[in-house]
């Protein structure tokens, strides 16, 4: 992968729906090799797929939780079920296997306090080996992008 590819990456995550056109203008290419270079890339998995980026206020889940979550255990048995279950609940967008004094980071939306409380009571506390359930609700946003920095 070299400067251009990653330049296409660039333009594609702060627009994925731009034209051909527009994006090999971006990146200071021709249509017919920037179109190429994207259709490697897609084959290749380093672009995985497009989406909209959708405000989750507007959508209805306004309320933001980052979930920390340690197990009781750690044998394969237990993580293994854990993280298949996780993977089936809708509320968590992003689950992150993390060092330190937790072992799992999730990233939960919800619409509200009760509907939070739902979710532990319904998705979170039904998941067997979970040893501690530490929550942090976010109240405001600093920054948010799903644009990568420039790799030199």
């Amino acid at each position: 992968m070299d400067q251009k590819d990653r330049q296409i990456m660039r333009a594609l995550q702060r627009n994925g729906r731009m034209t051909n056109q527009d994006l090999a203008a971006e990146v200071n290419l021709s249509p017919s090799p920037c179109l190429r270079r994207v259709k490697l890339l897609e084959k290749s998995g380093a672009i995985k797929g497009y989406s909209a980026d959708v405000d989750a206020a507007i959508y209805g889940l306004p309320v933001t939780v980052f979930v920390r979550v340690s197990l009781d255990s750690h044998t394969e048995a237990t993580v293994k079920q854990f993280e298949e279950d996780i993977r089936r609940v809708d509320q968590v967008l992003e689950c992150f296997v993390m060092t330190g004094t937790s072992d799992y980071l999730l990233r939960v939306v919800v619409a509200d306090l009760p509907d939070y409380e739902r979710f532990v009571r319904k998705s979170l506390h039904p998941i067997g080996g979970i040893a501690s359930i530490d929550s942090s609700f976010v109240y405001g946003v600093v920054k948010k992008t799903g644009v990568f920095p420039l790799v030199t």
